[in-house]
């Protein structure tokens, strides 16, 4: 690990203005992520600014009928809460999917959304990737692809986006408020939070340099029955293959997102409209556009059978 500096900041403007001044600067809470990359010096910044200081560690409703996740709100105390186990149980199971007990009772909302691939080749340092060092190339791209992107791939990376959290969060819709700097704040729809990888797969997320995540917010709860299931190599401990989030109503209808088949949680409105004629016609939209390794095009007909598989036991509900 490279030498760095390290101060700790006291508000979130604080800690904006303090990136702001130090470019290269990150921001730590956790570090359940970040730690792992500067020991392999995959990461290398000079200074970090401690954020656990600051509040946002809160869970507060919202004037809609929503919630406001704070930004350093444990993922152990998101996935217990009694009301998002009760309005958002999707998110819940989402993050008990996740990594360990010890990692979710350190790992915080706004880490989880900003985790790095755990494509190998990203954390091998001595092969090439695009997502490391710009430029140098793609080794997942004819190498070992069990575990990479079918959709929104592109010729410079094909790796997944890691976080289970993510794509429950994709579902229901929510919102992600910032400061920056000079104290402007704006709210990002999840949606277009995660960016695809297109020529820059480096460049991961819409946050400007120095802008902190403050908050999470989840829109009024929209009932149905809520489903994450996770398919991977072993029953702990390990990242989807593919991942499956819904929420199902009383009439067939609903909502799907997945997660490890693309650099963003995946979701199509219009592969929902089809979600009453059943999982193959909802695979087909959602993969229309499917790009497939060597090594990986089993999970096209896994994300079928795994998505056949809520929608019949919500049928049983």
């Amino acid at each position: 690990m490279r030498a760095f500096t390290s101060q700790r900041a006291h508000t979130p403007a604080e800690a904006a203005q303090a990136a702001a001044a130090a470019p290269g600067a990150r921001f730590i809470a956790g570090g359940t992520n970040l730690l792992d990359l500067m020991k392999l010096e995959i990461e290398t910044p000079a200074h970090l600014i401690d954020v656990n200081g600051i509040g946002m560690d809160r869970i507060e409703p919202t004037d809609d009928g929503g919630l406001r996740v704070g930004a350093l709100v444990r993922n152990t105390d998101l996935a217990a809460d009694a009301r998002v186990r009760r309005d958002y149980a999707v998110l819940s199971r989402a993050l008990l999917a996740g990594a360990s007990g010890q990692l979710r009772n350190k790992a915080t909302t706004a880490g989880n959304l900003l985790q790095r691939t755990r494509c190998p080749y990203f954390y091998d340092t001595s092969q090439p990737c695009n997502k490391r060092a710009p430029g140098s190339g793609c080794s997942a791209i004819g190498g070992f692809n069990r575990h990479h992107a079918i959709v929104g791939t592109s010729e410079a990376c094909i790796a997944t986006h890691p976080s289970d959290m993510a794509v429950a969060m994709r579902l229901l819709d929510a919102g992600v408020e910032t400061v920056k700097a000079d104290g402007s704040r704006r709210v990002i729809p999840i949606a277009d939070f995660h960016r695809l990888p297109g020529d820059t797969p480096h460049i991961e997320h819409v946050l400007a340099p120095g802008e902190l995540i403050t908050a999470v917010t989840l829109p009024k709860p929209v009932g149905g029955r809520h489903f994450y299931q996770k398919v991977r190599d072993r029953s702990s401990y390990a990242f989807a293959l593919v991942s499956v989030a819904a929420i199902v109503q009383r009439d067939g209808s609903g909502r799907v997102a997945l997660g490890g088949v693309a650099h963003k949680p995946w979701r199509d409105a219009a592969a929902e409209q089809l979600l009453p004629r059943g999982g193959s016609a909802v695979t087909e939209r959602l993969l229309a556009n499917a790009r497939l390794g060597h090594d990986n095009a089993f999970k096209v007909p896994l994300v079928q059978r795994t998505l056949d598989g809520v929608l019949l036991e919500a049928r049983k509900g």
